[in-house]
């Protein structure tokens, strides 16, 4: 194995990789926002909204991610919009992401007994409060791992976005095979990279839920 073509292609790897994690941090909080609204929505759209909702929903959850880029990219044009690879990568993961986001944030605020709720009308809290003080600090434990999971499966369907010229990770790493003609080598240290990033991500992950988690546990006498 010639590991010299990795350290030779380090530099280029290392641009795509630092384009691949701003994009994953972009399309993940454009997704977590989508999400969030979504949820909002479906909660408070009328009849005329609620089944055009569900319809983006369902159409989103039942398309692979590369035919969402695809027609962004390739669809879009012959209508007069066109996106550069960027925005296409993050408008894809966000399209694609968001309705995931929205099944999970309202699967955990479903989880909280209704009668919390009629407790902080009671107690004369506002909406605001409420979902602040009483709502988000019992569903957010619950949303973490889901959200992690849905994080890593971003960054790593993020890998898609060289089909379009994305000059993210894997394209520099096609790139780099095509200069080098190490293709063990260099996609050895790419699949290396991804399973670090994801591993550290899990890892921060569960330590911060134990910790909001705390209270559950019981005392040790």
């Amino acid at each position: 194995m010639d590991w010299r073509a990795v350290i030779d292609s380090t530099p280029a790897l290392w641009q795509g990789l630092q384009v691949t994690l701003q994009l994953c941090v972009i399309a993940a909080l454009c997704s977590l926002l989508g999400g969030a609204l979504l949820a909002f929505l479906n909660r408070k759209a009328n009849a005329f909204w609620r089944p055009i909702l569900m319809l983006y929903s369902g159409l989103t959850l039942g398309l692979p991610l590369l035919v969402v880029i695809y027609l962004l990219y390739f669809v879009l044009p012959d209508y007069g919009i066109s996106l550069s690879s960027p925005v296409v990568g993050i408008s894809a993961l966000t399209l694609y992401y968001s309705p995931y986001v929205a099944g999970v944030i309202r699967a955990a605020m479903q989880a909280i007994p209704t009668g919390q709720r009629e407790a902080c009308r009671t107690l004369g809290l506002s909406p605001l409060r409420t979902l602040f003080d009483v709502l988000l600090p019992q569903a957010l434990p619950q949303m973490l791992s889901p959200l992690v999971g849905l994080l890593i499966g971003l960054i790593k369907d993020s890998a898609l976005l060289s089909v379009v010229s994305v000059s993210e990770f894997m394209y520099a790493a096609k790139q780099a095979i095509s200069e080098t003609y190490a293709p063990l080598e260099i996609y050895l240290a790419v699949a290396v990279t991804y399973w670090v990033i994801n591993t550290l991500i899990d890892t921060l992950a569960r330590y911060v839920e134990r910790r909001m988690t705390r209270y559950r546990q019981p005392a040790i006498k």
